[in-house]
C-alpha cells in the first residue's frame, strides 16, 4: 500500500484536504458479499456484527468475519473465547507472513462462521490501515477468501481516520450501528461523511442505519428523513442481547423467549435483505453545527 499524494494527476483524494493509505488492487476482495460495520463506541456493533454473521450462516451461507479492534473481542460471541490477533501471530514470526498456516489466525465459530481478529498496534504507534491491509493480504495469500460468500468487516468505535476507515476500501456496502440518542446520531452523521469521501474512489455504498438498544427510534427516523437515509433494521433493548455477551454466545444460542425470537427474526429478516441487495442510500450529512442544532426537543 502506498501513501497517496493528493497532488496526484491519476488519483484523487478521498475528499477535501485527505492524505489516505490508497489499497493495493490486488487486495481486492472478489466473488464474496462485504459489509462494513460502524457505528458510536459502545453502541453494540460487535453484537450487531456477530449475530449478523450467525444469521447469514443460518441462511446457510460461508461467512468471514474480521474484528478490526485492538482489543480484539469482536467474535467471542462467537468462538466462546479471545483470538489470538493477525497482529499478535506475525510478531512472533517476526513479520514474516509466509511462516504462518490458517489455523493460527482463523479459527471457526457458531454454526461455521470463521472468525478473524486483526487486531492493531499498540496505542499510539501505529496505523489501523496497515492492519487490516496485512489480515486481507494473508486471508488471500491462503486463499481463504476463495470459499467465503459473505464478509464482514467489524470496526472500532466512531474513528474515520485513514487507518480505520480502510475497511471501507473493502466493503460493497457499509452499515452504521445508532441509538436513538445525541451522541449515536451525531457520530453516525461523521460516518455517513467518512463513507461518501470513500465513495467517491471506491466501490462502497452506504447501506442504511441499523438501530439497537433502543425502545423508540423517533429521532434516528427524523435524521434518516433528513439527510436520505433509511433504518434497515430494529434491535429493541432486549436484556437477553446484554446477557448473551455476558455468556458469551450468539442470541441465537438464547432460547425461545418471544422477545428472543422477535430479534432473531430481525437479524434474519436483515441478513436475507443485505444478500438480495441494498439500494446505495445517496445521504447529505449536515454540518457538526448544523445536526447540533438539528438534533433533540425544543
Amino acid at each position: 500500500m502506498n501513501l497517496h499524494n493528493p497532488k496526484s494527476s491519476f488519483t484523487p483524494p478521498d475528499g477535501e484536504g485527505s492524505v489516505q493509505v490508497q489499497m493495493d488492487p490486488r487486495d481486492e476482495i472478489k466473488g464474496a458479499k462485504v459489509f462494513a460495520v460502524y457505528g458510536k463506541g459502545g453502541i453494540g456493533k460487535s453484537t450487531t456484527s456477530s449475530n449478523l454473521s450467525a444469521a447469514f450462516s443460518k441462511l446457510g451461507h460461508r461467512v468471514l468475519q474480521i474484528g478490526c479492534d485492538p482489543k480484539h473481542d469482536s467474535t467471542f460471541t462467537l468462538t466462546k473465547k479471545l483470538m489470538p490477533t493477525v497482529i499478535d501471530v506475525l510478531e512472533t514470526v517476526e513479520f514474516h507472513s509466509e511462516e504462518l498456516r490458517p489455523e493460527d489466525y482463523m479459527f471457526e465459530g457458531y454454526n461455521g462462521v470463521m472468525c478473524v481478529e486483526a487486531g492493531g498496534p499498540p496505542a499510539g504507534t501505529g496505523c489501523g490501515g496497515y492492519v487490516v491491509g496485512q489480515t486481507v493480504k494473508l486471508l488471500k495469500q491462503h486463499h481463504l477468501l476463495e470459499d467465503t460468500d459473505v464478509v464482514i468487516f467489524d470496526v472500532l468505535g466512531d474513528v474515520v481516520c485513514g487507518g480505520f476507515a480502510a475497511p471501507l476500501q473493502h466493503a460493497e456496502r457499509a452499515l452504521v450501528v445508532a441509538a436513538n440518542d445525541f451522541d449515536s446520531i451525531f457520530a453516525m452523521n461523521r460516518i455517513v461523511a467518512a463513507i461518501g469521501a470513500k465513495s467517491k474512489n471506491y466501490e462502497v455504498r452506504l447501506a442504511g442505519v441499523v438501530a439497537n438498544r433502543s425502545r423508540e427510534t423517533d429521532e434516528i427516523d427524523r435524521f434518516c428523513d433528513k439527510i436520505g437515509m433509511e433504518r434497515l433494521a430494529h434491535f429493541r433493548d432486549v436484556d437477553a442481547i446484554r446477557r448473551s455477551r455476558l455468556k458469551k454466545c450468539t442470541l441465537f444460542e438464547m432460547g425461545d423467549d418471544p422477545e428472543v425470537i422477535e430479534a432473531q427474526n430481525e437479524y434474519l429478516r436483515l441478513a436475507q435483505q443485505l444478500w438480495d441487495g441494498v439500494e446505495p442510500q445517496l445521504a447529505n450529512p449536515m454540518k457538526d453545527r448544523e445536526i447540533f442544532d438539528f438534533l433533540g426537543f425544543e
